[in-house]
């Protein structure tokens, strides 16, 4: 049996998890999931890190030891890992036994090897970020890249020849083109070992809350010599010998971009002194931002993940985290953003698929399903063809570690479904009494439902669980990635149970705060004022022509048309209305027009609405859009004759 070990970072306790540590144990929970349903022996691995300076100092701050600190924090981050089903194997701890054992007996190799001598350490450090930094990377005393406070420091201190590894590091590189992923990010790690490596400190005397260095208990060992040990410490190092050996090395460290130097310069450096294997990838994601900027405790910006996943339904949160943004890329998080994806694509998508489907086999065939026909119809021919490349771009992608495009591919094949479905009419087709027709269809668009459960449990378990049972697929083995390996495994005469309702839709959109679950939803008490006269206009919903005359509706020429990276839905529109400056819309519109078919076209929009930011871009205007029966969009269109800028009335 093949094995496939994944971990997280470890997170520090020096605060509460948030947004950013639910995205990671996400992310590598869907990869953990999906390759268990390949049959193979997975190892997912997630923790704290629970030493260091900046511990020491936030429990300091607090009035309370250390350890009290990170026993209170550790579990905060157990509590959301439960809450949000990570499926994880091993929860580490740095303050384990097994743990400071193996961090002992790694150093103990790399002293062996003659990788560390001690010297004096002159520099500028950050607690924040448990680490160094040159003065070329400091700005009015803070780092650079993270904005951390750095403070001077001056003490002996244990080092590690780093500088003996650059060759090696840049062969690895080069020989293992995937090692880092994505290639940007290798890239940089590929110059900043070219640049040269300096010996760096790993241990401090100014502190107490850690790891003593072997042989000389005054100093505690640095940090990410500590922390980075956990990804061999959980699975046996030094200690396991059979457990280690069936499952180090790790298939993919995924990692926050933001320490992708300790992980792919540190780390590989640290396992060649000591003699073990390198991990088979490190890869670095971005980071959520907030309206635009990166989140950080300073600007009390954190989006709090224990309010997340209390306000949505976990499946609902887990596929917008996966769903919205490449994997290697920052995504601005949205609380509009996440409802729509829910409404649009799981409710009304994927959602009402499961439910019509259901529905109209209980109907016209008394809820059991006929044997399977491979038909000679084009369009049954068409759903074989993509229910089985849908199973080969999933695999595909999650071997690639991306997950975004994943979902995309099934919600993708959820819509041709649907499609199927307008375009097979089963309605008409038992009106009609063609009933081995009607069979073959519902036979097909169920079958596909089928394929979507079995390649979504990874990204929407509970959504899987249920349309599976429907089925009356309950055992384990009805979720191995084998029985999609072919189309027509729903065996005829099974019973079909109409699943609960998937994906409820939110009633409204969020503004500053989380939502409420959808079937949970408070409404809002009345207050006690006399009740106002309302008039028959009231009643038909109509308005005041004074009310529409406040809307200014006018006809812009889209000068530019971009695609806004990270959304798939949106274009960044550049777009003249007669005056001194273009003004940008960000409109949703991306599904029915590729953005060169937009430049030069004149057409309608709403201009006097506030302005709103999405995706960090500020959006200056609506266009206007009607959709067609098919789903798409068509836009309200001028010829030349119109003046850009011109009202309409």
């Amino acid at each position: 049996m093949s094995k496939y070990y994944v971990t997280t970072p470890i997170y520090y306790v020096n605060g509460a998890p948030h947004i950013g540590h639910a995205y990671t144990t996400i992310v590598a929970d869907a990869l953990a999931r999906y390759h268990r349903q390949r049959g193979e022996e997975v190892f997912l691995l997630t923790g704290t890190d629970e030493h260091g300076l900046k511990v020491q100092r936030e429990a300091e701050k607090q009035g309370i030891s250390p350890q009290q600190l990170a026993e209170t924090n550790s579990a905060k981050f157990k509590e959301l890992f439960e809450k949000l089903g990570i499926t994880h194997d091993r929860f580490i701890r740095t303050t384990e036994e097994d743990h400071k054992r193996a961090v002992t007996a790694m150093v103990q190799r790399m002293l062996a090897a003659g990788d560390i001598y001690l010297d004096k350490y002159e520099g500028w450090y950050s607690a924040a970020d448990e680490a160094y930094y040159d003065a070329s990377e400091i700005a009015d005393g803070v780092a650079i890249a993270s904005k951390s406070a750095v403070e001077w420091v001056e003490e002996e201190s244990y080092f590690f020849k780093l500088s003996k590894y650059a060759q090696p590091l840049l062969a690895w590189y080069n020989e293992k083109p995937n090692c880092i992923a994505p290639a940007g990010r290798r890239n940089e790690v590929i110059s900043f070992v070219e640049g040269g490596l300096r010996d760096l400190s790993i241990s401090r005397t100014t502190f107490s809350w850690g790891v003593a260095m072997p042989g000389d208990p005054k100093h505690v060992l640095y940090v990410w010599v500590d922390a980075l040990t956990n990804y061999i410490s959980a699975v046996g190092a030094f200690e396991d010998e059979q457990q280690f050996d069936k499952l180090w090395p790790a298939d993919v460290h995924l990692i926050g971009k933001d320490i992708l130097r300790f992980h792919a310069v540190y780390w590989p450096a640290f396992l060649m002194s000591a003699g073990l294997a390198l991990p088979g990838q490190i890869f670095a994601h971005g980071w959520w931002t907030n309206e635009g900027e990166k989140m950080s405790k300073s600007r009390g910006n954190f989006i709090d993940a224990f309010e997340l996943a209390d306000a949505y339904d976990l499946d609902v949160l887990r596929y917008y985290l996966l769903r919205e943004v490449p994997l290697g890329n920052d995504g601005n998080f949205s609380k509009e953003r996440l409802v729509e994806r829910n409404n649009s694509e799981l409710a009304d998508n994927l959602g009402n698929l499961v439910n019509r489907s259901f529905a109209m086999t209980q109907r016209f065939l008394d809820g059991e399903l006929g044997g399977y026909v491979a038909t000679d119809d084009a369009l049954d021919q068409g759903i074989r063809e993509s229910a089985r490349a849908t199973a080969a771009d999933v695999d595909r992608f999650m071997n690639d570690c991306e997950t975004h495009r994943a979902v995309e591919r099934l919600l993708g094949f959820s819509g041709e479904l649907n499609l199927y479905v307008q375009q097979t009419q089963p309605w008409k087709l038992s009106k009609d009494g063609d009933t081995e027709r009607l069979a073959a269809a519902l036979y097909h668009v169920l079958e596909g439902i089928r394929f979507i459960a079995v390649l979504g449990s990874a990204f929407l378990p509970d959504a899987s669980k249920k349309i599976l049972t429907g089925f009356g697929l309950n055992a384990p083995e009805d979720l191995l990635l084998s029985t999609v390996a072919q189309f027509g495994k729903l065996a005829a005469g099974t019973r079909l149970s109409q699943p609960e309702v998937l994906f409820a839709k939110y009633e409204t959109k969020p503004k500053e705060d989380a939502l409420p679950k959808a079937d949970k939803a408070a409404k809002p008490k009345a207050e006690n004022k006399p009740e106002a006269k309302s008039d028959n206009n009231d009643k038909a919903g109509l308005i005041d022509f004074d009310l529409f005359g406040k809307v200014e509706l006018r006809v812009g020429l889209i000068v530019k048309a971009e695609r806004v990276e990270g959304a798939d839905k949106l274009l960044k529109l550049s777009a003249d209305l007669g005056e001194a400056e273009l003004r940008t819309i960000v409109a949703g519109i991306a599904k029915s027009f590729a953005p060169e078919d937009l430049e030069g076209r004149r057409v309608a929009m709403a201009t006097n609405l506030k302005p709103a930011k999405l995706f960090g871009i500020l959006s200056q205007a609506m266009i206007l859009a009607a959709e067609t029966e098919d789903g798409k969009l068509e836009l309200a269109q001028y010829s030349d004759n119109v003046k850009a800028g011109t009202r309409i009335k």
